[in-house]
């Protein structure tokens, strides 16, 4: 089984719901988790925008409660997926400069808590995922 462990700020918006989008494209033979940043939101669900978004596109999600990422997550995790560049700078300065941190895209996911714009969240996140996918297949020189 190969480990995803996908992390935003607070794991309330875009971890959680990078998580189910990626468990709703994948293959078996994937785990995907998620965890935030900050103990700010622990044990808050997913934020109900989020949820709202995940519903109209027919991605299944359970209720959960947003966690701090913690060093077995880290230690457990094949690949460590930031959702913008202070969460990355943020895992790096926790965990060191791992191989196994990446950005989910280039350019990370505006957090839609403060931009409301969980529509293009939802789209980058997809993108997101596909490429991570691609670069996972057998034969990558990711994986």
């Amino acid at each position: 089984m190969f480990r995803i462990l996908f992390v935003c700020h607070g794991n309330i918006c875009r971890s959680p719901m990078a998580e189910a989008v990626f468990r709703s494209m994948a293959p078996s033979g994937y785990e995907a988790d998620s965890a935030g940043i900050s103990s700010e939101e622990t044990g808050n669900d997913i934020y109900p925008p989020a949820k709202r978004v995940l519903h109209a596109h027919g991605i299944p999600f359970s209720p959960r409660h947003a966690r701090r990422i913690s060093d077995a997550d880290f230690r457990d995790a094949d690949l460590v997926v930031a959702l913008d560049r202070y969460n990355l700078r943020s895992l790096r300065s926790r965990f060191g400069d791992a191989d196994k941190i990446v950005m989910l895209t280039e350019e990370g996911v505006d957090d839609p808590w403060y931009t409301g714009d969980f529509d293009t969240a939802y789209a980058e996140i997809c993108e997101g995922c596909r490429a991570l996918l691609a670069r996972l297949e057998p034969g990558s020189s990711r994986r």
